[in-house]
């Protein structure tokens, strides 16, 4: 079985308040953008994970792929897959690779192994794997609340839209963004604002992350003024960095513009 977990990003990130379990309270949109990568689920005489393409960091045994099995494991008797990832979206980018390969894992072994078990039913599995983890079970766009994984479908599509994802090659540890933020209520509705035309977003919705990581990281800065220069109609830093991403109404060609960085371009479905 071969599966494309693709990417996500964020439209809008509000940072709330600190929970008390350390975590920290948040508002969201989630989209997903076709930036996949690939898994492969094949019958194994041993459980075994390995992966090509990007280096995946962190112990073998921690890997999200190998978690998702074993939580699903603990409830089915499951009989050894050999997992294989070909990693190809960033890490530390914002755009939830690691999780989409946890949520289609769990999809995956839940189809090869015909598990009674619908995609809502899969939703505590993944919150166990990652605050963003349950969003790719589903297709549509969802708000995000709590630590990102309370989730509800939103009317809102991007669909036919050309989108612009900028990796600066360097990643953004997830403990790095938060340290910096200082949490605050939200300035808008978001799940209003998202609702109004696309071209309002710019001057309605931003992700709090940028306030911090911006001064730090200028590039980034740079890479999202040049997106709106180049005719995006929004822009912004996906999650807690460090891809940015613009949304244009038409395709556009900025790889040679970027070409030291990992540039990907597509179209929404």
């Amino acid at each position: 079985m071969v599966l494309f977990p693709n990417a996500k990003i964020n439209i809008g990130l509000h940072i709330l308040a600190k929970r008390p379990d350390g975590f920290h309270e948040l508002e969201t949109c989630f989209f997903h953008v076709p930036w996949t990568d690939i898994l492969e689920i094949s019958p194994s005489p041993h459980l075994e994970f390995s992966s090509s393409g990007l280096p995946i960091s962190g112990e073998v045994q921690n890997n999200l792929c190998l978690r998702a099995y074993n939580a699903l494991a603990k409830d089915f008797n499951l009989p050894p897959v050999h997992l294989h990832v070909h990693k190809i979206i960033p890490m530390g980018a914002g755009l939830g690779g690691g999780s989409a390969d946890a949520a289609f894992t769990l999809m995956g072994l839940r189809d090869f192994f015909q598990l009674p078990l619908t995609n809502e039913q899969l939703v505590p599995y993944a919150q166990q794997l990652g605050s963003d983890c349950a969003f790719f079970l589903f297709q549509q766009a969802q708000l995000g609340k709590g630590k990102g994984d309370e989730l509800s479908p939103i009317a809102c599509s991007l669909q036919g839209h050309h989108v612009v994802l900028i990796y600066p090659n360097f990643g953004i540890s997830t403990q790095e963004a938060y340290s910096q933020v200082k949490p605050q209520p939200a300035k808008i509705d978001l799940a209003q604002s998202i609702q109004k035309p696309l071209e309002s977003w710019k001057d309605l919705i931003s992700n709090d992350f940028e306030q911090s990581l911006f001064p730090k990281y200028p590039i980034l800065a740079q890479i999202k003024q040049d997106l709106y220069d180049q005719g995006a109609l929004y822009a912004a830093m996906s999650g807690s960095g460090s891809t940015i991403f613009g949304i244009f109404n038409k395709e556009v060609d900025l790889a040679e513009r970027w070409a030291d960085f990992t540039c990907f371009q597509g179209i929404i479905s």
